[in-house]
């Protein structure tokens, strides 16, 4: 810290500071667009290409910075409209265009470059516009970042829409006669200039990181432009600023340092960004998986209670799971309600029976969809169904139903159970002395079961004897049989009068 205080107390390092933060805002900004526009290779291209101009600015003007400015830009235009042609008129691939291009012109001008610097009086060094020289900018180069950092925010706001819609919807814009050629020699003008400017901050060789690695940073973190906009025009202050920092604190570099710093940025970024970052991936996938385990454990357990071989041992065979998995996967599904815990074991509630039986009956009805509407056979389909059956909406599900015809069995030949959830009356709704019919298609295999248990057959006529809070008692073939009020709830039925 006092190596710093003592630095800053020299106006040299307090004008490689503020040039520093003016570049890695002004890169940051531009290179939102060529990222998005898959034209990285287009801002190495020009970084290089510049140096022909520095070379003949020099000739014309000598040690000037107009004199350096003017020539970049055009060298930079040049560059541009060369690639574009190319690309445009020959038979060569896009990325090729680029590469003859830049080196041919990064190798003139380093020729000039050394050409020059053997002659007497000329203090030209390669290594300064390689790599840059922070600490050797003057006012006459910080008044020009400036102006071209002001000048770039300024276009970027004005022209905001013809930038978006030119990056995003190319031929959407030619409709509507907007020039995507003349946004695309303008956009290639800001980054000549943004590459000047950044000439004695990192040079031409590190200026590209600067124009991508903050951009690409603020792409993780966002969705809309706007903000990826403003996200990376702030990456590029710090990644600049600190970079500045480290290199006085290391003793090093300060270009080499800012671009390290950008990419320590981007790589916390990989990792950690909310919505791309591997660790927020990696724990959607997990969550995923555990919400799939639960609803496997729902699926399993109302088959094994079917076929009354319930328990946990079963479960674990059936899953082929690990056993503490599966048992933290049973609290959450606690809360939820779909199982209760009794005497060290676990049940089904009513609740967690239902969704059980909308997992088979989407599991069921895909594989029906399969066989039926997209031709394949039966080996095919399980797989594609244990993967769709824990995506598949309600109403999805639904509306295959209603295209396949509501079928009651699936390829299989197994029994595809009914949506829980429809206008069936139930017995529960009776009234003392109303007649009705048991319906045969009950909502699943266990209401069926205990109908059978109290020898109450499908499709017989009954009359309501009684009704009270615990049963419901009905007259069938000439026979009182009591039905329990929960069970009764859940019993389709036919009112016939």
């Amino acid at each position: 810290m006092d190596a710093i205080i003592d630095v800053f107390q020299y106006e040299y390092a307090v004008r490689a500071l503020i040039a520093s933060a003016m570049v890695g805002i002004m890169c940051g900004i531009l290179g939102c667009f060529i990222v998005l526009k898959n034209m990285s290779l287009i801002g190495d291209a020009l970084s290089h290409a510049i140096l022909p101009g520095v070379v003949v600015g020099f000739v014309i003007a000598g040690y000037s910075i107009l004199g350096f400015f003017t020539g970049s830009v055009i060298a930079g235009l040049l560059a541009a409209v060369a690639i574009t042609w190319i690309q445009r008129n020959v038979k060569t691939q896009e990325d090729a265009a680029i590469g003859i291009v830049f080196t041919s012109m990064f190798a003139a001008g380093v020729m000039g470059i050394s050409k020059l610097s053997r002659e007497e009086g000329v203090h030209l060094d390669l290594k300064d516009f390689l790599f840059g020289n922070v600490l050797g900018i003057s006012n006459q180069d910080l008044w020009l970042t400036f102006l071209v950092m002001m000048f770039s925010i300024i276009c970027v706001v004005a022209f905001y829409r013809f930038f978006f819609i030119t990056t995003f919807e190319s031929v959407v814009a030619r409709t509507i006669g907007i020039s995507v050629s003349t946004m695309h020699y303008f956009l290639m003008l800001l980054l000549s200039f943004a590459v000047v400017a950044s000439l004695q901050s990192v040079g031409v060789i590190l200026v590209v990181a600067m124009l991508i690695t903050p951009a690409s940073t603020a792409y993780l973190l966002t969705y809309r432009l706007h903000h990826m906009v403003w996200m990376a025009g702030v990456i590029g202050l710090i990644s600049t600023t600190v970079g500045l920092l480290l290199a006085i604190i290391f003793e090093t570099t300060p270009g080499p340092a800012m671009t390290v710093t950008a990419t320590g940025f981007y790589l916390l970024a990989v990792f950690f960004s909310p919505q791309r970052g591997l660790v927020s991936k990696f724990i959607k996938r997990e969550r995923k998986r555990f919400k799939i385990l639960q609803e496997d454990i729902l699926k399993q357990s109302v088959r094994l209670k079917e076929k009354e071989v319930f328990s946990f041992e079963e479960l674990v065979n059936k899953l082929g799971s690990p056993r503490i998995k599966i048992k933290r996967a049973l609290t959450p599904l606690a809360r939820k309600g779909y199982i209760s815990f009794r005497k060290g074991n676990f049940d089904l509630t009513e609740k967690g029976i239902e969704r059980g039986y909308a997992l088979i009956r989407a599991h069921r009805l895909w594989e029906t969809y399969l066989v039926k509407e997209m031709g394949l056979n039966e080996d095919q389909i399980h797989e594609d169904a244990e993967k769709y059956e824990h995506i598949l909406t309600d109403a999805l599900v639904d509306e295959v139903a209603r295209k396949l015809g509501n079928p009651q069995k699936d390829p299989h030949g197994s029994p595809i159970p009914e949506k829980p959830e429809n206008s069936t009356p139930k017995l529960i709704t009776f009234s003392e002395g109303v007649r009705g019919k048991i319906m045969s298609q009950q909502i699943n295999h266990l209401v069926r079961s205990e109908l059978w248990a109290l020898g109450i057959k499908p499709n017989l006529e009954f009359t309501v004897n009684k009704k009270n809070e615990k049963e419901l008692v009905i007259m069938m073939e000439n026979q009182k049989i009591s039905v329990p009020n929960i069970l009764a709830a859940k019993v389709k039925a036919e009112k016939l009068n």
